[in-house]
Formats: C-alpha cells, structure tokens, sequence
C-alpha cells in the first residue's frame, strides 16, 4: 500500500498565518512588478504563463496586468482564495487552482513560462516539483526558480527584511521565522544543481542574490 507523502514542510499556509502573509508581501509589491516585468520579457505578448505556490497571488496579478495569460497552483485553500479575491479586486484575470507542485493540474508542454518564487524549500518532492515545472513547458519555454540560500547571513537577512518596510512587529516574527525555519528548509547551491540535474534539467543557469538565488532552464 502507497502512503500518499504530505506535500509541503511544516504548518500549512492556511487560515490567519495566509491571511498574514498577504497582508506582509503587500509592502513587496515594488519587487513583484519588477519581476512580473522580466518575466514578460521573456514570455512574450499574450504567453502562457504558470506561477507555482503564488500565495496571495501579486506576482500572478501583476503578470495579467502586463497582458500575460496566467495561471497558478497552490497547495494552500486559503492562498487560493485569497489570490482569487486580490485577482478581482485588481480586475485582472487569472486562474487560481488547488493543487500539488508535484503533480501540476496542468496540461503537458502548455505553458511559455513557469515561475516559482520563495517557495521551493517547503516542498516535500523538490525533485518532483522541477520534472512537473519542465513537463509543463512548451519547447523552447522556460523555467525560473527563485528562494532563499542556506549560507544566508544574519546581516544580509537583515537588511533584506528590513527593506520590507513592515512594522518593528513585524521585522521581529518575520526575522524569527527566517532564521529559525525558512534558512533550515533552503537548500545549498550545489544541492539545487544536483536536484536540477536530477530532474532533467539542463544548461541551468543560477544567479545568486544577497538572500537567495535565481536558477533559470530552457526546456
């Protein structure tokens, strides 16, 4: 007999922790457009695009505004209600759907683009996850995985959290978080490459960033 494996790390993202959290990233918004902005370079007008775990849904938001055909997955019910309610707030369409990042309830070479941001460390079948983003793509579409380094320093994530612009509150249960959680779950560089290699990813392309890192693959 199968055990079915839980597919994320730790507390689920539900109820008033989700409803936290969208209430927290809001003061990111400036870094989600940026981000919505490249991504849109690269998947072209009217591309297909696949956010993985969005959470309250901004960058997925910010991806419609920019004329990009959206959908995204969470594992979280209350993420997806959330995103749901940002998306018609924004009057934007995207479609938000429950699901596995190991298992994508999407279609196989369907999308131009498939992102993942500040999630990949609490995914239980990391490896999984990166053959379901890769299954996903089109020819020539592309991947881009972005979260947190393990070798982090307390000075950089200092500075990171502090750029957020959230309250002394805040800054304090979020630093905690960080460091007693998120940092534990990241991985290194040279896992993240092997898990890659693993996954059938090649000619990986991986950036790193004062917190975390950007791995990009074109399938």
């Amino acid at each position: 007999m199968t055990t079915a494996v839980k597919a994320y790390k730790g507390m689920g993202m539900e109820g008033g922790i989700a409803r936290w959290y969208d209430r927290t990233t809001r003061k990111d918004m400036p870094a989600f457009r940026e981000l919505s902005a490249q991504i849109a370079s690269v998947a072209g007008a009217g591309g297909r695009v696949l956010e993985v775990a969005p959470g309250p849904g901004f960058l997925s938001i910010e991806m419609a505004k920019r004329g990009l055909d959206v959908q995204a997955v969470d594992i979280s019910r209350t993420f997806v209600e959330i995103a749901r309610r940002n998306a018609a707030e924004a009057r934007v369409r995207a479609v938000f759907m429950e699901g596995n990042a190991a298992e994508l309830p999407v279609l196989s070479e369907s999308t131009d683009f498939v992102a993942c941001r500040a999630a990949f460390k609490n995914f239980t079948e990391p490896v999984k996850a990166m053959q379901e983003m890769l299954r996903v793509l089109r020819p020539g579409g592309t991947v881009m995985l972005i979260d947190m380094r393990r070798d982090v320093s307390v000075d950089e994530l200092r500075k990171y959290i502090n750029g957020w612009g959230v309250s002394w509150f805040n800054r304090k249960v979020m630093m905690a978080t960080f460091r007693g959680m998120l940092i534990k779950r990241a991985y290194p560089l040279e896992e993240i490459k092997r898990m890659a290699a693993e996954a059938g990813w090649k000619d990986v392309r991986i950036e790193t960033t004062p917190v975390g890192f950007a791995a990009w693959v074109t399938k």
